[in-house]
C-alpha cells in the first residue's frame, strides 16, 4: 500500500494492551478520540473487534506485549481487520520521535494510533493454530527445563551440607523426578502437534538433519520459526532473532566494537545456542568455521554467535528449498 493510499484511509486505531485492560484511541483526519478502556477478556475482545469492524477502512496498531496481545490480534484479524503488531522497541523509539514526556496507557494507545498514520502499513500475518499450539508447548518445555535446572542446583547445595535431613533430600529428588516426567509428557504432546501438521512435520525432519539439533532443540526452534510470516528473507530471520551486529561509529572519535543487537526473539537465540555448541563439537565443517573465526581474532563467544547466525541462514535455506542440512555448504574444509 502506498503512503498516499494509506493517508486517504484517514481511520486509525491504537490499542495499548495490558494483562487486565485494553486502552483504545481512534484517529480520524489527524484528530484523536477520547480514550476508551475495555477488559482484556474473551467477551470484551470480541465486542471490541465487532465495534471496530464497523469503522470503514480502519488500520489497528498494537504493540507486542508477551502473550497478552496475541488473542486480541487474532480476534481483530479474524473479524477482517487490518492489523499491525509493532516490536516494543519500535514503539518506544516512535514515542521519542513524538516527544512524549510522559508514559500512560491512554498516551501509549494514542502513540500506537499515530504510527500507522505516519508509517507504511505492515500487515500482521496470522499464524496457524498448530503453530500457536507448538509455540505454547515449546515455551512451556523451556520453562520446565529452567525449573529442573534450578532444582538440580538446589539439590547440589543440599547435598553439600551433612546436616541436611534425609527427607529434605528425598523431597528435592522427587521434585526433579516430577519435572522430568512433565518434560516427557509435554514433549510427547508437542510431537503430536507436529505430526498432525504436514508443514511442521516436514520442517521438523529437516531440523533433525543438522548434527547438533536433536528432538528438544528442534521443538524449541520450530516453535518460534513457525510463527514467522512466509516469504521473509534470511536477513529478516536474523533481525527477528537479534543476531545481527550493532555498530557504533560516529565522526573521527567514536569507534566502538560492534555488539550483538539482542533486540529480537530471546527464545530463538536460546534455542540456537546449544545446537551451535554441539555442532561446533561434532560437525567438522562447523568446527572449522568456528576455528577460522577465532584465528581471525574473534573471541570464542563472538565466534559462537556467528555460528548461530550462519546456522539460522542454513535453516532458512533448508526450509525454503526443502533440502536437508549440507555441511559442505556451511563452510569448506581447508585443503
Amino acid at each position: 500500500m502506498t503512503k498516499k493510499a494509506q493517508s486517504e484511509l484517514a481511520n486509525f486505531a491504537g490499542i495499548d494492551v495490558g494483562a487486565q485492560q485494553l486502552h483504545l484511541v481512534r484517529r480520524s483526519n489527524g484528530v484523536s478520540s477520547k480514550p476508551q478502556a475495555f477488559a482484556n477478556t474473551p467477551r470484551e475482545r470480541r465486542e471490541l473487534a465487532k465495534k471496530l469492524a464497523k469503522v470503514p477502512n480502519l488500520i489497528v496498531c498494537l504493540e507486542a506485549t508477551g502473550v497478552y496481545h496475541q488473542d486480541l490480534a487474532l480476534a481483530l484479524h479474524d473479524a477482517g481487520m487490518r492489523v499491525m503488531v509493532l516490536n516494543p522497541k519500535v514503539a518506544h523509539n516512535f514515542a521519542k520521535v513524538l516527544r512524549r514526556d510522559s508514559k500512560t496507557d491512554p498516551l501509549d494507545a494514542d502513540t500506537l494510533a499515530q504510527y500507522p498514520e505516519r508509517m507504511p502499513f505492515e500487515p500482521w500475518a496470522r499464524p496457524s493454530t498448530a503453530a500457536l499450539q507448538l509455540r505454547a508447548f515449546s515455551r512451556r518445555i523451556e520453562a520446565v527445563k529452567d525449573k529442573k535446572r534450578a532444582a538440580k542446583n538446589q539439590l547440589h547445595a543440599l547435598r553439600f551440607s551433612p546436616e541436611t535431613p534425609k527427607s529434605v533430600l528425598q523431597d528435592a529428588l522427587k521434585e526433579i523426578e516430577q519435572l522430568e516426567q512433565r518434560l516427557v509428557t509435554l514433549t510427547k504432546e508437542a510431537r503430536t502437534v507436529i505430526a498432525s501438521n504436514p508443514t511442521l512435520h516436514g520442517c521438523y525432519e529437516l531440523l533433525l538433519s543438522v548434527k547438533g539439533i536433536a528432538q528438544t532443540s528442534a521443538i524449541a526452534l520450530l516453535g518460534e520459526l513457525a510463527m514467522l510470516p512466509a516469504g521473509l528473507t534470511h536477513k529478516q530471520w536474523v533481525k527477528f532473532a537479534g543476531l545481527y551486529p550493532r555498530h557504533n561509529d560516529s565522526g573521527t572519535s567514536v569507534h566502538k566494537q560492534p555488539r550483538l543487537s539482542k533486540a529480537g526473539n530471546l527464545h530463538l537465540r536460546k534455542g540456537l545456542f546449544m545446537p551451535a555448541l554441539s555442532a561446533r563439537t561434532h560437525d567438522p565443517h562447523v568446527q572449522a568455521y568456528f576455528e577460522h573465526l577465532v584465528a581471525a581474532g574473534k573471541k570464542p563467544l563472538q565466534a559462537i554467535c556467528a555460528v548461530m547466525r550462519k546456522l539460522l541462514h542454513a535453516i532458512h535455506g533448508m526450509f525454503k528449498n526443502n533440502q536437508p542440512f549440507d555441511n559442505t555448504r556451511f563452510y569448506a574444509l581447508p585443503a
